[in-house]
């Protein structure tokens, strides 16, 4: 035999002294053929408490939202459309440089952001290099109107 084997008086023990009241996830209609669950209500002591009239507290608006976009575009592109120029995209890296770096100041131990940010730069610089070599004088436009050195 065994020697840790439950006999039947030792599992009759357990279910006698320790048994769980087992309550269903859902309630079970009258009706077994009308089986609909609603979903419950949350009362206002309830809820969590960064949660204040159907608004979260700490909700910002995004920095770069489709309307800075088409600004952005219509300002150094050809027009609001024009994604695709290198001008309009070298313009949007450095507005999102921009706002990454004034993050990276309050947040200096966010190493994901800095490292986005590096790769944000070698991207715009990429670009301009690009620019340089194919359009000199688009090249200095946009140098001189970002403000950019170099």
């Amino acid at each position: 035999m065994l020697k840790n084997a439950c006999t039947l008086a030792d599992f009759s023990f357990f279910i006698l002294h320790f048994s769980f009241n087992v309550v269903p996830l859902h309630p079970i209609s009258e009706n077994p053929m009308h089986s609909t669950t609603t979903a419950p209500v949350i009362e206002a002591q309830s809820r969590p408490k960064d949660v204040i009239n159907n608004t979260l507290i700490n909700h910002k608006q995004m920095y770069l939202d489709s309307a800075k976009k088409q600004e952005i575009f219509g300002k150094y592109g050809t027009s609001n459309t024009d994604t695709g120029s290198a001008e309009s995209q070298i313009a949007l890296f450095s507005y999102r440089i921009a706002h990454l770096t004034e993050h990276l100041k309050k947040n200096h131990k966010d190493h994901v952001t800095q490292r986005s940010l590096t790769i944000l730069v070698g991207k715009r610089r990429r670009l301009l290099d690009y620019l340089y070599k194919r359009d000199i004088n688009r090249y200095r436009a946009i140098i001189k109107a970002l403000g950019l050195r170099r």
